[in-house]
């Protein structure tokens, strides 16, 4: 059992959209869906449309087509049909996720995670990864299909661990990748490898990446995280802050542990990243990041 909880549901992991995914198999209702339907437009470098307080901007489906135009993909049901497509091109104003999200609705940043996840996995999975054949997108865009054999591809998620390490009592242990700005620091996070337990990779990215062994690894909840398509799975552990720290796989280009009062003096100052100040010796990520929940968690737990 974990230590502490999330003091709110890390923000792209609040949705309670209808995700419909009996619609998805029934051609015939998508299409009867769409003349109702609204669609987010997306660029290939993930910006989209926002409106002048920051929420999405959706057009309407029938100014796009009769029906499904080639690419769109079917979202869920919030209201009307849901769905996102892929444009060279967005109108302004427009916002990207990374920055924006944090100013949506809580369907909002949902529909936009599983817009920008679908979409991504479609940039690379055009063609069968057996014999390169061209596969058809079907079930509004969850599913391609060989036309000739039947077999099946769907929409692939990775599942990455990041882990907010203490000491048990007032120390955290935080790392800025070698490409950061000074100063930036985050919590730990890195890919599960295959026949890896959770747990596991949370031990073994932990002595990669910083050179110390953790224990006690609880998991504390998960946010979707589509850059390109993956799954942050939300850990604490606990580690020795007098272990030397060894940056051992050259990701990190620093690692510290910090008291509780500095990281509570980087919260107190708010704004992603620091929000533009600096001299101030501590900033953390964004809020749109599960890594900014983890944090907050910790943070504001009772002291041991």
């Amino acid at each position: 059992m974990a230590t502490f909880e999330f003091r709110e549901p890390p923000i792209l992991s609040r949705a309670e959209f209808d995700r419909a995914a009996l619609v998805r198999k029934d051609p015939d209702r998508l299409i009867a869906g769409w003349p109702s339907a609204r669609v987010l437009l997306v660029d290939h470098r993930g910006q989209f449309p926002v409106n002048d307080d920051g929420t999405l901007r959706w057009v309407s489906a029938a100014d796009l087509g009769a029906e499904p135009v080639p690419g769109a993909v079917f979202l869920g049901v919030a209201g009307s049909d849901r769905w996102a497509l892929r444009v060279d091109e967005v109108p302004e104003p427009v916002a990207e996720p990374r920055s924006g999200a944090d100013k949506l609705t809580s369907d909002g940043a949902g529909l936009l995670a599983t817009a920008l996840g679908l979409l991504n996995w479609h940039r690379t999975t055009g063609y069968s990864p057996i014999d390169g054949k061209a596969l058809e997108l079907t079930q509004g865009g969850w599913l391609r299909r060989d036309p000739e054999t039947g077999a099946e591809e769907y929409p692939r998620t990775d599942p990455a661990v990041i882990m907010v390490i203490h000491d048990g009592a007032d120390q955290v242990l935080l790392g800025r990748q070698t490409v950061w700005p000074d100063r930036w620091f985050s919590t730990l996070a890195g890919f599960v490898e295959p026949g890896e337990s959770l747990e596991q990779c949370v031990r073994r990215e932990v002595f990669e990446e910083a050179g110390i062994h953790v224990h006690s690894p609880n998991y504390l909840g998960s946010q979707p995280w589509p850059f390109p398509r993956s799954l942050m799975l939300g850990f604490e552990a606990v580690g020795d802050p007098t272990a030397p720290l060894v940056l051992r796989d050259g990701e990190l280009g620093d690692a510290r542990w910090f008291h509780r009062d500095e990281v509570l003096a980087a919260l107190d100052r708010g704004g992603d990243w620091g929000a533009g100040d600096d001299d101030v010796p501590l900033k953390l990520p964004g809020s749109i990041s599960i890594a900014r929940s983890l944090i907050t968690a910790w943070a504001h737990a009772p002291r041991p």
